[in-house]
């Protein structure tokens, strides 16, 4: 009878322990795989996205829209449109400048 009572406490505990500890394992491994794909992204950007990896700035060539500059240089057309707050998406021009980080 002591036996049962025992693991009648015990085992909520050590089923409480276990999910906390897996969930600590989890997002430790998570937060490492986040860490290294920060720190590797260049090696994975493609030629044309190096070229402008450290440059910050961009001139529009023609045929150019920001969804085109955005995957020639790895920039976020988000972080496009943020950084150029004044520039109209629908009318670029030839040699516009535009900005690609702060």
């Amino acid at each position: 009878m002591v036996a049962r009572t025992r693991a009648r406490y015990l085992a909520p505990i050590a089923l409480a322990a276990a999910i906390a500890g897996t969930y600590i394992v989890v997002h430790a491994s998570l937060s490492t795989k986040h860490a290294t794909a920060r720190s590797h992204s260049v090696r994975h950007l493609s030629r044309s996205q190096r070229k402008y990896a450290q440059t910050k700035s961009y001139t529009v060539q023609p045929g150019d829209n920001l969804t085109s500059i955005a995957a020639r240089t790895g920039v976020p057309l988000a972080t496009l449109e943020q950084l150029n707050p004044g520039v109209d998406p629908n009318s670029l021009q030839t040699g516009q400048q535009l900005r690609l980080r702060r």
